[in-house]
């Protein structure tokens, strides 16, 4: 007896009834959707290097005058007569190469944080973007704020103190490179503490503490950033004072600025429902 083609047609056409439709449409959806977030992470890092690389070009003509800029600090502790030395044979064309792109970067600074900005924005709320513009602006500004302290007040009053305990029959001559690791290393911590109050406000944002455990804390803190001082600083109490001081400042104004910062428990709560 000879079978009916249209269940013969059926009895084909069941295996693939049985696969949802929309699979393979929701699995190439997600893969095309990661592929392009992929791609334009791609383009906005090349943004930004290319940033970093154009400044760099525009200023390595005077990547010495740059480097003398830089050590002016050190420079004018120096005795008379004395100098900076360099003990390595490339370190004279290295060395202000190196600042000279840490400059460039600082410059291209702005651009860079608007390409990451500009990546993340998309994937925000509306009351987080408004959140973290100004988060990013203030971490940027307490930064430059922070190695400007360091190179104005910090530099001259540790290079004046060294010199000053220098014995007799010593020539202080630093060396260009160690000057170098030396000062990006101050510059670091000077400004990442100065990105205390910054830290507070995220963490009240976040509902992890409270104003009032900020001032509860306050005491601890004084000891924590005298620790943090002499173990990050040189070994003089000028050098100690200059971060620790300032620390517990920032911290105090961080517990001024957490007063008109709602967590964001409370603000779900009151927002009216949608």
């Amino acid at each position: 007896m000879a079978a009916d083609p249209k269940e013969s047609q059926e009895s084909q056409e069941a295996p693939k009834a049985l696969e949802p439709p929309e699979t393979s449409s929701v699995l190439g959806g997600a893969e095309e959707g990661f592929i392009s977030h992929l791609v334009e992470l791609r383009d906005r890092l090349i943004r930004a290097v290319l940033a970093v690389l154009v400044v760099f070009l525009a200023l390595v003509y005077w990547a010495p005058q740059i480097y003398s800029v830089f050590a002016e600090p050190l420079i004018a502790t120096l005795p008379a007569g004395s100098s900076m030395i360099a003990t390595d044979v490339t370190a004279p064309f290295f060395v202000p190469i190196k600042v000279t792109m840490m400059v460039a970067f600082v410059v291209a600074l702005p651009y860079v944080l608007y390409q990451a900005w500009a990546f993340v924005a998309p994937g925000l709320y509306t009351h987080e973007r408004q959140l973290a513009m100004p988060i990013i602006v203030s971490s940027f500004g307490l930064f430059l704020i922070g190695m400007a302290f360091a190179y104005f007040l910090v530099f001259p009053a540790v290079f004046g103190f060294v010199a000053g305990y220098t014995p007799e029959g010593v020539q202080m001559a630093t060396d260009i490179d160690k000057y170098l690791s030396f000062a990006l290393s101050l510059f670091l911590v000077f400004g990442l503490s100065f990105e205390t109050p910054v830290v507070q406000m995220v963490l009240v944002r976040m509902g992890i503490i409270s104003m009032q455990k900020m001032i509860d804390f306050r005491p601890y803190f004084i000891v924590i950033a005298f620790v943090i001082a002499a173990i990050v600083t040189p070994p003089d109490v000028i050098s100690q004072l200059m971060l620790a001081i300032p620390l517990c400042l920032l911290y105090q104004f961080g517990i001024f600025l957490a007063r008109y910062v709602t967590p964001r428990a409370q603000e779900e709560e009151s927002s009216p429902p949608s």
